[in-house]
């Protein structure tokens, strides 16, 4: 399993923005096979932060999403625009998978 996560900070009045126009990314890319799981959100604490959390089964599968995502169009459409003031993006490979708790 390989899990991505992400940090944006946005100007604190684009932010819902932000995340509005990420919507369709999230539908699209939770249709692909090997998606576990694929989210935007607002942190609920820190106005100007959206937070990216992806769950793959493989790395070939998120190798095959990066690759659809080269081959679409950059930016969404103009209206939903929010550029980030700054991103951060990791990746870590999950090697077990446990419960929490009994």
């Amino acid at each position: 399993m390989v899990i991505v996560t992400g940090v944006f900070e946005c100007a604190a009045d684009e932010r819902d923005r932000f995340v509005v126009s990420r919507l369709d990314r999230m539908r699209s890319s939770r249709a692909e096979s090997g998606c576990l799981d694929y989210t935007f959100s607002a942190d609920p604490l820190e106005p100007t932060r959206v937070l990216l959390f992806e769950r793959w089964e493989s790395q070939e599968a998120l190798n095959a999403h990066l690759a659809a995502m080269a081959g679409e169009p950059p930016t969404p459409p103009a209206d939903t625009t929010v550029t980030p003031t700054s991103m951060s993006i990791t990746m870590y490979d999950a090697v077990n998978e446990r419960g929490l708790g009994g």
